[in-house]
């Protein structure tokens, strides 16, 4: 296996740790003890490491401590904002070019996304949200979104978690299938706006679990 594939696979198996709960906020990690839990070297580990510190999922202090960030309101917010920004301009861009197999696509994934909700099966959830959304990123060309969201999703997949795992999660099924409505309408500027809106919906999470502390 390549060099840049080992530091992919870290970054990627770790990254989805912390967002999965498996590595808790706040706990310390030690780049030997994640080397030997993901059978690589501690080389791809640190370097996977920096890019989580890069992102905000993890904080270091060097000498002292590295650790999974807690649920930050301030920086989650600020990811909110720059997400919802990419995904209105990714609908903007792909709503006058969605086929009808992209409307399909959408109306599938939610449909997935929605029984996901009901049998409580978050991991589902997220997955069928993703493709979802990921319907108008691909259909919108532009490679710049991906970059973007690629840094700041995955600093909110841990509200998205909170906010899937209870009710008031449910009411995205109804939020996507605006979405569809208008972009199926062509109406780019009300779909885009929706796009947003979806995004900033999050807002009800943060009273689920974020937290401004920072450790000593």
């Amino acid at each position: 296996m390549s060099r840049s594939l080992l530091r992919e696979n870290a970054y990627r198996w770790i990254r989805d740790a912390i967002v999965d709960g498996t590595l808790a906020p706040g706990e310390r990690l030690n780049d030997a003890e994640l080397a030997e839990w993901l059978g690589v070297s501690r080389t791809p580990v640190r370097e996977a490491l920096t890019r989580l510190e890069e992102m905000g999922l993890v904080k270091t202090k060097p000498g002292r401590y590295t650790m999974v960030s807690p649920l930050d309101a301030h920086a989650a917010r600020a990811a909110q904002t720059v997400t919802a920004a990419m995904h209105e301009l990714a609908v903007r861009e792909a709503v006058p070019r969605l086929s009808a197999d992209d409307i399909e696509a959408m109306r599938a994934a939610n449909g997935r996304f929605a029984a996901a909700l009901q049998a409580d099966d978050v991991d589902a959830a997220i997955a069928a949200d993703d493709e979802f959304h990921g319907v108008a990123v691909v259909a919108s060309a532009n490679p710049a979104l991906r970059t973007v969201l690629e840094q700041f999703t995955p600093v909110l997949r841990r509200l998205e978690r909170l906010r899937f795992s209870s009710l008031s999660g449910r009411s995205s099924v109804a939020l996507h299938e605006r979405i569809i409505a208008l972009c199926e309408a062509h109406d780019v500027e009300g779909a885009a706006t929706a796009a947003r809106e979806n995004w900033m919906s999050l807002d009800e999470a943060f009273e689920l679990g974020t937290a401004g502390d920072s450790p000593a």
